[in-house]
């Protein structure tokens, strides 16, 4: 997936400024793709130069008018057309994984500390996907019904449902992988 696609996604939820796009990688699209500021603002302005998104400028009391983009027809033709064509399935890249087969060669339970130190950021992750699904679903994981017209609120809730299925899941093999460790740490 490029960028652009993450930008016109978040563009069709609600347009807004750079500065508000930056905001909601940080706090949604971004759990799932990321993108430094300058990469957003770099992006915005090839976009709206190849008719994908419309710019207008915003006028601020007290401060310097905004740009606020939106999707053009362009952009979501664009879009429709990634929507439709197939993509690969993702391979796992996994360097914490590759340093664990590796332990074998070393000290194993050198690595302890280290997978700890990735299980309390999966835990964080968790909690602040789990926060964040209370605050803007108003229940659990559950994912009740919405309604036939709102599938813009179920498609977000379902993948960030994905989103906690995957940090539980890590949580699990970490807690695996710490067990394991901890034995040969008894077995010396």
């Amino acid at each position: 997936m490029a960028l652009e696609h993450a930008i016109l996604v978040s563009l069709l939820e609600k347009p807004g400024s750079g500065y508000e796009l930056a905001r909601r990688f940080e706090r949604s699209i971004g759990y799932f793709w990321t993108a430094t500021h300058q990469q957003i603002y770099r992006v915005l302005k090839r976009m709206e130069h190849d008719g994908w998104i419309d710019a207008r400028e915003v006028p601020q009391h007290g401060r310097p008018d905004k740009k606020e983009y939106s999707v053009a027809d362009l952009g979501r033709a664009a879009l429709t057309s990634w929507l439709h064509d197939p993509i690969e399935p993702e391979t796992v890249r996994h360097d914490l994984a590759v340093k664990i087969r590796g332990a074998a060669f070393d000290d194993p339970t050198a690595l302890i500390r280290e997978v700890e130190r990735h299980r309390q950021a999966h835990s964080e992750r968790l909690a602040h996907y789990l926060a964040g699904e209370t605050r803007d679903f108003g229940r659990g994981s559950d994912g009740g019904p919405y309604g036939p017209a709102d599938a813009e609120r179920e498609l977000q809730h379902v993948v960030l449902r994905g989103g906690i299925a995957y940090e539980r899941m890590m949580i699990a093999w970490l807690d695996d992988v710490l067990a394991t460790l901890h034995r040969f740490r008894a077995a010396r």
